[in-house]
C-alpha cells in the first residue's frame, strides 16, 4: 500500500512539473510569434483609423506593452489557484470555454483511439502470424502508404467522396445546422463525427500495426512457440493461447501512447469537418493570439496524455501479476 501511494505522489509531482514545462515553453513561443493581436483581430484598416486613446486601451486588453516575464508569472499565480483567466476571444472563462470544445472532442477522440487500437492490433498480429506471407506484405504496404499520407489531404479525401459526391455524411459541424442544442441526440452526434474518426483511426492504425506485427513476428520465432507447436497445437491456437499474452504489454503501450497522436491528428481534422471541438479551438487561439485560451488547452491536452501513459501503467499489473507482485 505505501509503494502504491508513493508511486501516486510520484506521478503527480512528474504531472506538475510536466505542466510547468509545457506552460512555460507555450508561453515562450507565442511570445516570440511575429503576429500582431491587434492587427490579427481588429484588421490594419480599423487600427489606421482609431485614436490614440482606443489603441491604448487594445493594447492593455491585448497585453501587447506587458513584459512577457511579467505576463506568464502573472498567468502563473493565477492557474495555480485553479483560475487559466478569461478568453480574449470568447470573452468567457477558459474553463468554461475548454469545456465546451472538450465534450465535442471527447466523442471524437474516443471513437477514433478505440478503432485505431483495435484494427492496428489485429492487422500487426495478422501480418506477423503470416511473416514473409502475402498478407504480411499486404499489411506492410498499406501502413507505409498511410504513414506517410498527410492527415489533411486523407481528411480532404473522404470529406470530398462519402460527403460532397455520395452525400452519405454531412460535410462539416458536430450537429445538425439549425437544431436546438436540447433537440440533438446522441445519434446525430456520432453520425456528424463518423468521418474525422475514421479519419483519424486510418492515420492512427499503422503505427500500431507495424510495431505489433515486428512483436508478433519474434513471438512466433520464440522457443515456446516451437514447443507448442511440436505438441500438435495449429498456429491460430497457438496465437491464442501463447501469443496474445505476450502482445497485451506492449500494445497497451502503444495505444496509450497514441493518444498524443490521435490528439494532434484532429487539430487538423477538426479544421478540415469545421468541427467545433478543441483541435478547433486551439487553432483559433494561436492565430488570434488569444494566450490564456491556448495555454489553458496546451495544458489539458499535455495532462490527458500524461493520464494515459499514467493508466496504461496501472493496468500492467492486471495484464501481468508478476508486475503486480513486484510492485509490491
Amino acid at each position: 500500500m505505501k509503494k502504491t501511494v508513493c508511486f501516486i505522489l510520484q506521478n503527480l509531482i512528474k504531472m506538475l512539473l510536466l505542466l510547468l514545462a509545457v506552460s512555460a515553453v507555450t508561453f515562450a513561443l507565442v511570445s516570440l510569434s511575429p503576429v500582431n493581436p491587434l492587427q490579427a483581430n481588429v484588421g490594419q484598416a480599423a487600427l489606421g483609423t482609431m485614436s490614440a486613446a482606443q489603441r491604448e486601451k487594445l493594447e492593455e486588453y491585448w497585453g501587447v506593452n506587458t513584459p512577457p516575464l511579467k505576463r506568464y508569472l502573472g498567468w502563473l499565480k493565477d492557474a495555480v489557484r485553479g483560475d487559466m483567466g478569461t478568453s480574449l476571444l470568447y470573452r468567457r472563462p477558459v474553463w468554461e470555454v475548454i469545456g465546451e470544445k472538450l465534450e465535442s472532442s471527447l466523442l471524437l477522440l474516443a471513437i477514433s483511439w478505440l478503432l485505431s487500437g483495435i484494427l492496428g492490433f489485429a492487422l500487426g498480429v495478422a501480418a506477423g502470424a503470416n511473416a514473409g506471407r502475402w498478407p504480411d506484405r499486404l499489411i506492410g504496404g498499406y501502413c507505409l502508404v498511410i504513414a506517410g499520407t498527410p492527415v489533411f489531404w486523407l481528411a480532404l479525401l473522404l470529406l470530398l467522396v462519402f460527403a460532397v459526391q455520395l452525400g452519405l455524411f454531412p460535410v462539416a459541424l458536430s450537429v445538425p445546422i439549425g437544431m436546438e442544442a436540447e433537440r440533438v441526440t446522441f445519434a446525430d452526434r456520432l453520425y456528424h463525427a463518423v468521418l474525422p474518426a475514421l479519419t483519424l483511426s486510418i492515420t492512427g492504425v499503422s503505427n500500431i500495426a507495424l510495431h505489433t506485427r515486428q512483436k508478433m513476428t519474434e513471438v512466433m520465432e520464440s522457443d515456446y512457440m516451437l514447443f507448442a507447436r511440436s505438441r500438435g497445437e495449429g498456429k491460430w491456437q497457438r496465437i491464442r493461447r501463447h501469443g496474445l499474452r505476450n502482445l497485451l504489454l506492449p500494445a497497451l503501450t502503444l495505444q496509450f501512447s497514441s493518444v498524443s497522436e490521435i490528439i494532434g491528428g484532429s487539430v487538423m481534422v477538426e479544421q478540415v469537418f469545421s468541427y467545433p471541438g478543441l483541435g478547433q479551438a486551439a487553432v483559433t487561439a494561436g492565430i488570434g493570439s488569444d494566450v490564456p485560451l491556448l495555454m489553458g488547452i496546451t495544458c489539458v491536452t499535455a495532462a490527458i496524455v500524461f493520464a494515459g501513459n499514467f493508466l496504461a501503467n496501472l493496468l500492467y499489473g492486471v495484464v501481468d501479476p508478476r508486475m503486480r507482485r513486484e510492485g509490491r
